[in-house]
């Protein structure tokens, strides 16, 4: 081991999670043991599906929704593909709303149905704070409208959506309403009773679960046409074998944040102020994104001007984990999509960075974290 290496600070818990250990331990087993195909009417296979269903109840639960309403996927970009594309398909078309700050997974599905002629997409704006409001989404309804898709948290900057507000908005107009919780379930409680919406996210990966699984709530009765078709798996609506270790993960992760989420909340929201506070004081240009009290409890974006967020990210490379305010594609680096949505320049945008923590973030990492950013953003090279 080199010690003169210093360990990586993670804060970048809105990328992807590290698995809970009691995650792991409820997950190896299963790996070890119970090899056998849910669908197999034999002892492993039955076993398998028992799992299968256990996880399912402790998904629900975690949601206050009913197990049934519950099906698994491969993540939150094939729940979002779903929920957008079997909704419009079950209703044969029409128009679909969508925020401007929604993940690619919603974006991009839309605009691609939008170029194949299946919807017509009408893109709400948001506010400085990147919240969308209700009145501006009533507005945009039509006659024809058949899916609203709002984020509950958004992944950069945490500001969260009023969703409950939209949802009974559009329960009324008969519109369906899908929301990607997928950054807001394992940081705050999550209730589909207050919530009210038809279709809603869930990535394994972003709640201390393994990568690779997810899950798309449907509200009994909500018709939706399959994306993946094949054998009768899931209701008959998502073929493929059942990823069962990996289910049995998810429902592990979604009872602890069912069980820990009051408390995990306050702390984290905590650290992510102290961190904000050290960065500010060394860095008093600092500029702060999103909104101050409606967001999550984990999340700073924060613009250091004059500075390149992604220099200072690969000075900072094997010394803190965290990820820049701008999107990269091949050898291009464009603004983020949300912060210009939210009126911000590009050169503010390109000096962003976001900052997470998460269950496992430490007092001492937040400092010494904060110090290390700090030290870099005053280097001559990133300017």
């Amino acid at each position: 081991m080199n010690t003169e290496t210093p360990d990586l600070i993670y804060l970048d818990c809105n990328a992807t999670t590290p698995v809970d250990p009691r995650v792991v331990e409820a997950m190896v087993p299963v790996l070890r043991e119970v090899y056998g195909n849910p669908s197999s009417g034999h002892r492993l296979g039955r076993r398998a599906r028992e799992l299968v269903e256990a996880a399912r109840a402790q998904v629900a639960a975690c949601l206050g929704a009913k197990p049934e309403e519950v099906l698994f996927t491969s993540g939150g970009s094939e729940s979002d593909n779903w929920a957008l594309r079997g909704a419009v398909a079950a209703r044969g078309g029409g128009h679909v709303v969508v925020s401007a700050v929604e993940h690619p997974a919603v974006l991009e599905t839309a605009r691609a149905m939008e170029r194949e002629g299946r919807i017509r997409l009408t893109v709400v704006g948001v506010d400085r704070f990147g919240q969308v409001d209700p009145e501006e989404v009533v507005a945009a309804l039509a006659p024809d409208t058949v899916l609203v898709s709002v984020m509950l948290a958004n992944n950069e900057v945490g500001t969260l959506q009023p969703v409950a507000a939209i949802a009974e908005t559009c329960r009324r107009r008969g519109v369906l309403v899908h929301t990607d919780a997928a950054q807001a379930v394992g940081k705050l409680a999550v209730d589909l009773r207050e919530l009210r919406v038809d279709l809603l996210t869930v990535a394994g990966h972003k709640l201390y679960a393994p990568k690779g699984v997810g899950a798309l709530f449907i509200r009994d009765g909500v018709a939706l046409e399959p994306l993946m078709r094949g054998a009768g798996h899931e209701r008959g609506l998502r073929a493929g074998t059942e990823n069962v270790p990996s289910i049995v993960g998810l429902g592990k992760a979604c009872d602890l944040v069912r069980e820990e989420v009051t408390d995990d909340g306050p702390r984290l929201a905590s650290l992510r102020d102290h961190l904000e506070a050290l960065l500010e004081a060394g860095f008093p240009a600092l500029v702060r994104h999103g909104h101050r009290e409606r967001r999550l409890p984990n999340t700073a974006s924060v613009a250091f001007p004059g500075t390149d967020a992604n220099t200072l990210l690969a000075l900072l490379g094997e010394e803190v984990a965290a990820s820049a305010g701008a999107a990269c594609h091949t050898e291009a680096v464009h603004p983020s999509h949300v912060l210009t949505a939210m009126g911000v320049d590009a050169a503010t945008a390109m000096s962003t960075v976001r900052f997470s923590v998460g269950r496992f973030t430490t007092q001492r990492d937040v400092e010494e974290g904060a110090r290390r950013v700090l030290a870099a953003a005053g280097s001559p090279r990133i300017s």
